[in-house]
């Protein structure tokens, strides 16, 4: 594992990164600031830009656990999606985007699958709807904790179904939401944090609990947090998910216009 790690991105990228720029996705380093963006993405073509320090590693080896701080400050070129998006022509940020930890867990190097483990800043805009938190909206900027590798979770997935069919059958969701939540571990806050702006992001993550703060305000205190080693990835793309308590599943891409998230630092390092 990792001790620490500081990257202000002075000069070029650091070797430690693993770079992924998909479908006209772009990378670039300028007066100390990564730029991730790029100019357009079509529906139903991929487009990503990212950075991760996991990309060479088998699973076992990935850098980062508990107990641990990470900073971050970033800004983005869109705000965040409204509750009340939807229009095309509406400003806002489309894809998915963010920076953290996570357990790649639909590895191409040949590692056994595994459920998503994840402790990260993470947005999402229309129409995805991951809803994972009965009372959250599924998609918006967010702190979030999945932990879905852990013992009993797979106990929860004969009832989830049973209750998403009783949903079907009603119309109540809500049994089937909390359900939901007990088999993916999650615990997610919406931000109000605008995303145009340069905030500092923070994740203390410890064994029993990860707190996150932006700006030095807790936003989000999750206990059970994963505890596996996990990687840091920082990402822009054009992806869409729905996974919602009503049984809707699916991925997918959505178009956009140029878009970018900047990263002006990433510090990671040991908790007392």
């Amino acid at each position: 594992m990792d001790a620490a790690m500081y990257e202000d991105f002075t000069g070029s990228l650091h070797p430690r990164w693993h770079q992924t720029c998909i479908g006209g996705g772009q990378l670039e380093v300028d007066a100390s600031i990564l730029h991730l963006s790029y100019s357009s993405a079509r529906q139903g073509q991929y487009t990503d830009a990212q950075i991760d320090d996991y990309g060479r590693l088998p699973r076992a080896q990935f850098p980062w656990k508990p107990p641990l701080h990470m900073k971050v400050r970033a800004r983005s070129s869109h705000p965040a999606a409204t509750l009340s998006a939807g229009g095309e022509s509406e400003p806002y940020l489309r894809g998915t985007a963010g920076f953290g930890f996570w357990n790649y867990p639909f590895s191409v190097r040949g590692d056994v699958l595994m459920l998503p483990e994840a402790a990260w800043f993470f947005y999402a805009s229309p129409p995805s709807n991951m809803a994972l938190v009965p009372g959250v909206a599924g998609w918006g900027w967010k702190a979030q904790v999945i932990h879905s590798m852990r013992a009993g979770a797979l106990a929860s997935a004969l009832p989830l179904a049973l209750a998403t069919v009783y949903g079907l059958a009603t119309g109540e969701t809500r049994p089937a939401g909390s359900w939901m939540q007990r088999l993916t571990g999650a615990r997610e806050s919406l931000l109000t944090t605008e995303l145009t702006t340069w905030h500092i992001y923070e994740i203390e993550w410890r064994v029993q609990e990860a707190i996150f703060s932006v700006d030095g305000v807790p936003v989000l205190q999750a206990p059970q947090p994963p505890a596996r080693p996990l990687g840091f990835v920082a990402w822009l793309d054009n992806q869409y998910a729905v996974a919602t308590p009503r049984g809707a599943f699916r991925f997918g891409t959505v178009k956009s216009g140029a878009q970018w998230l900047e990263l002006d630092s990433v510090s990671i390092e040991p908790l007392a």
